[in-house]
């Protein structure tokens, strides 16, 4: 039986007391529960909300991770660093580092292999534009985005990463899939690494990660391959995060 992921990722939001104050009010509130939970965290504070979680089941992740192990890449913070300041997770591919910065799929495979090298785990975002899924193109950019990773980490890699399915039409514009036509995605994830390997297939978490809210998470987390949710504006606000991990 898959345990529920929900992992809330700042972005690049607040001040350092801000997320002092976030996190403390999540490891106050969170009290007793089965699934794991997560907060993805601006680089510089990873030290300060690592201090603060430290005595919290809640784990620490960053929002990327460099694709080189270390060097003259000004401005990268290699898996190594994520390691020693606490991270248990990393996102990589996430749309807007995709969309923005120029992320690829041949870079975000690389950047997954550097977080399983030094332990982290690394969760894959993947995902279409609204103007892909409407030319009937969402399974193919989906196949395209896990392929290249595959090519690059073999399917055992997913014994220890997560995927992240993020329709990126439903990123930040208050739309959101239908609890099925997420379930559709996930679905087909899972087939296609169960087509692969149907024991790490069972085993993978996939998350959603489409504006879930408070009032959305119970029906899309109640769906059979929906295993939690990478929640991004709702989970600055404590009481709504809190909501929402407690919506599994």
């Amino acid at each position: 039986m898959r345990r529920s992921l929900i992992m809330g990722n700042w972005k690049m939001n607040g001040s350092r007391e801000d997320g002092q104050k976030l996190a403390q009010a999540l490891a106050d509130g969170l009290g007793s529960v089965q699934q794991e939970v997560a907060v993805c965290v601006p680089f510089v504070y990873l030290s300060d909300i690592h201090s603060v979680l430290a005595a919290s089941p809640i784990a620490l992740g960053a929002q990327n991770v460099a694709d080189q192990t270390s060097g003259a890449y000004t401005g990268e913070v290699s898996a190594a660093m994520l390691s020693e300041v606490g991270c248990k997770y990393a996102l990589v591919g996430h749309s807007e580092r995709r969309s923005f910065y120029g992320d690829t799929n041949e870079s975000v495979a690389k950047r997954f292999c550097q977080a399983l090298s030094k332990g982290v785990v690394p969760v894959l975002c993947v995902g279409e534009t609204l103007e892909e899924r409407e030319q009937d193109r969402t399974f193919q950019v989906v196949d395209e985005q896990l392929d290249a990773v595959i090519a690059a980490a073999g399917i055992e890699a997913f014994e220890t990463a997560v995927i992240a399915y993020e329709p990126v039409w439903a990123i930040g514009t208050g739309k959101v899939a239908t609890d099925e036509q997420a379930q559709e995605v996930h679905k087909y994830i899972r087939q296609r690494i169960a087509d692969r390997n149907s024991v790490i297939a069972e085993k993978v978490q996939i998350l959603y990660g489409g504006s879930v809210k408070p009032d959305n998470a119970k029906g899309l987390f109640a769906m059979p391959d929906i295993d939690g949710g990478l929640v991004g504006g709702a989970s600055l606000d404590a009481k709504g995060f809190l909501q929402i991990c407690h919506s599994v």
